[in-house]
Order: structure tokens, then sequence, then C-alpha cells
């Protein structure tokens, strides 16, 4: 199975990552080398125990849910989000920590969630998925 990604994807990647790296480089001529790589592993412990505290209440949230019988929909989308939140603070760079926060942060991860429904809406109204045989 080949995985094919698009040239599109491909250049942002690269674009994001180079920013990434120039953020760093900024930050480490400012504050110092070691200070900026104690700063970047901070963030990432501190950002996969909030991932870990955020996951359990979201877990908790659609467990709930299920058991009155309802649909944990919002609570899916919300485990997206701290899951995609605790990816970006895992990986070494500034502006994936900045994302990776508000994504775990209850208060702004509401924001994405509303971003998230209104992309699956167009994404469904626009035909883009199609049944078929697996």
């Amino acid at each position: 199975m080949r995985i094919q990604i698009s040239r599109r994807v491909l250049a942002w990647l690269l674009i994001f990552l180079g920013v990434e790296l120039i953020g760093i480089f900024f930050v480490s001529k400012w504050i110092g080398g070691w200070r900026t790589l104690f700063l970047l592993g901070a963030v990432g412990l501190a950002g996969a125990y909030l991932s870990l505290a955020e996951g359990r209440k979201v877990w908790n949230e659609a467990q709930k849910q299920m058991q009155l019988g309802q649909i944990p929909g919002l609570s899916l989308i919300e485990g997206f989000c701290v899951a995609l939140g605790g990816a970006l603070l895992l990986l070494p760079g500034f502006i994936s920590d900045i994302v990776g926060v508000t994504l775990l942060i209850p208060f702004t991860r509401r924001y994405y969630r509303v971003f998230l429904l209104q992309w699956i809406e167009r994404f469904m109204r626009g035909g883009h998925l199609h049944r078929g045989k697996f």
C-alpha cells in the first residue's frame, strides 16, 4: 500500500518546519541554547501531563453520554482536539506548542470544535463522502 501526499501538503509541512526552526534559532539567540532546550523539554512534559488529564475528562464525559444512551459526537471531536494538541506539544517548536496548548484548554478548544464541525458539514455537503465496498 502506497501513501500519496499531495505536493501542497508537503509544501505547507516544509514551510511550517522551517518557521519552527527559525523560531527555535531566534529564541536560542535570545535566551541561550541550553535554556531553549530546557524550555522545549519542559513544555513537552507539561503538555504530556495536560493532554492525559484532559483526555481523561473527555473520556469520562463520553462514557457518561453512552451510559445515558446518547451518541458522544461532540466528545469525539473534543477527544480529537485533545489528541492533536498533545501530539503538537510533543513536537519541538514554539508555534506548535502554542496551538497545542490552545487545543488542550477547554475554553479555547470550543473554537476549534466549531471550526471542525463546520468543516465536516462542508465536506459532507460537498459530496466528498462516498459509500463503497471495503
